[in-house]
């Protein structure tokens, strides 16, 4: 049985991985850390699991917590995770870490995104992306995995079979994006009331949402080159999931057969990706809390571009979903293990 902690586990992403590892049978959470709500009955907090869970949330002692656990997930903001990770911990415990803070190789590029100084810069290189159908293998027995979020999990997944391919223009790509509230996070923020949301839609983080260099690296890889996108993200009023929607110029013509055939190559075989047929687009309530990713396409002749559709949950596969993805593959577990979750609807 793998013991498990949380930090952040009162966060959206936190409660998502706590109602998942639940329902896992070969992890046990024995941690469940927060700052805001030391000593505090957890089912207090989230009264969904009343008579589910016991326990008290306790704090953020990192030290403490890998003298007691096998993985620990960081749902936290940027920055925590960086402050806290240091070689003794490494050689306890694994770190699954769902914020930014080792996923962008480059430390003056997260500095500049993120308006933070790396404080642990010396474990950036030996992170892995935890995008787990492109990086399994190195993923298995890594330390550190930085586990990608929603908008980039969705972006580089839509688009990756055609960038590694490279029958698209990856200079002319236009990633256009739409996320529910609870991307936000769960602290009180004035754009995210109610009133301030409801039968509303805008673009938020134009030409600078700081998930872009994120996209951009992990595409670059992809196509061999390096990759300049626009990316904007729109906030939408629903709960969960999040849509993207992208557009490239292809660079030879192709069919509608041999586009599919790219993406059957790359995840024909994976459980958690759902290509999707002919003219049919993805919808963010058929993939509700589950760790699906919907993915549909097509060709746009009259143009010479190519439109590229991706649907998940930003709480599941854009976050807890793929974190626990990420454990069973660090630990040789079976990788859908506790993740076999039914799309809810309505």
């Amino acid at each position: 049985m793998i013991k498990v902690g949380i930090i952040g586990s009162t966060g959206y992403a936190g409660g998502e991985l706590v109602r998942i590892l639940l329902n896992h049978k070969d992890a046990e959470i024995v941690w469940y850390g927060s700052r805001s709500y030391i000593d505090r009955k957890y089912a207090d907090v989230y009264r969904n699991f009343f008579t589910l869970v016991d326990d008290v949330c306790m704090g953020e002692n990192m030290a403490e917590l890998a003298e007691q656990v096998d993985v620990i997930f960081t749902a936290t903001p940027q920055g925590l995770c960086a402050s806290l990770v240091n070689e003794e911990i490494l050689k306890k415990v694994k770190i699954i870490d769902l914020s930014a803070d080792f996923r962008i190789k480059d430390v003056a590029i997260y500095e500049k995104w993120y308006g933070l100084e790396h404080v642990s810069p010396e474990f950036i290189d030996e992170a892995v992306y935890g995008l787990c159908e492109v990086n399994r293998e190195d993923i298995k027995g890594a330390r550190i995995v930085a586990n990608p979020g929603c908008y980039t999990t969705c972006s580089i997944l839509t688009a990756y079979p055609l960038a590694k391919e490279g029958i698209i223009d990856m200079n002319t790509l236009i990633i256009d994006a739409k996320s529910g509230t609870s991307g936000a996070g769960r602290g009180a923020k004035l754009p995210n009331l109610y009133c301030e949301v409801n039968e509303n839609m805008k673009a938020y983080g134009v030409a600078s949402h700081r998930h872009t260099p994120e996209i951009e690296e992990q595409l670059g890889y992809a196509a061999g080159e390096e990759v300049r996108v626009s990316f904007t993200p729109h906030l939408v009023p629903m709960n969960r999931g999040i849509l993207v929607t992208e557009y490239a110029s292809l660079k030879k013509e192709v069919t509608e057969e041999e586009v599919r055939a790219i993406y059957e190559k790359y995840y024909g075989d994976e459980k958690f990706i759902r290509l999707l047929g002919a003219g049919e687009i993805p919808e963010t309530k058929w993939v509700e809390g589950s760790n699906y990713v919907d993915i549909g396409f097509k060709i746009d002749p009259r143009t010479k571009r190519i439109i590229m559709m991706g649907a998940l949950d930003n709480l599941v596969k854009g976050a807890a979903g793929q974190a626990v993805q990420n454990m069973n593959l660090v630990f040789g577990l079976p990788e859908a293990e506790g993740l076999e979750l039914v799309p809810m609807f309505p």
